[in-house]
């Protein structure tokens, strides 16, 4: 279920088309991972909060982890750094991570499609997705390198 067009992000449609109730705090999820992606749990937390009123951290994770099992979001684990999560999803891409403010940035995929990279050695695995981290410097710290 793959989501880059903003402009066309119905959070109760995409909820709807995967079987799961439309409720407040599931909306306010998708929305604040769809304007801001890339987020990590607390930051999602913290904002649908702002936006909701109370709303428990657990409650935020069940909807992350309710999203993720539905295909609504991906979650994705940069070496260091909490779980972080995106509408982006289905197609495949990959991640760039700057080793010292944290930011991440999506990167098409290396080769073109699923799984785009295929191993020296599948072991008998059937692969039908690679996932690649690039590591650097953003062009803020490359510019203001950390001292």
């Amino acid at each position: 279920m793959q989501q880059t067009d903003e402009h066309h992000f119905d959070p109760k449609e995409q909820l709807r088309s995967v079987g799961l109730r439309v409720t407040a705090p599931r909306v306010a999820v998708l929305n604040m991972v769809a304007d801001h992606p890339h987020s990590d749990a607390d930051e999602v937390a913290a904002h649908v909060r702002s936006e909701l009123g109370s709303v428990s951290t657990q409650a935020v994770y069940d909807v992350l982890k309710a999203c993720v099992g539905a295909g609504l979001l991906r979650r994705i684990e940069p070496a260091g750094s909490p779980a972080r999560f995106e509408t982006r999803t289905g197609d495949n891409h990959h991640h760039l991570v700057c080793r010292h403010c944290g930011t991440v940035v999506d990167v098409d995929c290396v080769v073109g499609a699923a799984p785009c990279l295929t191993p020296s050695e599948s072991g008998g695995f059937v692969i039908d997705e690679a996932e690649v981290t690039f590591w650097g410097l953003c062009p803020d710290c490359r510019d203001n390198p950390p001292r």
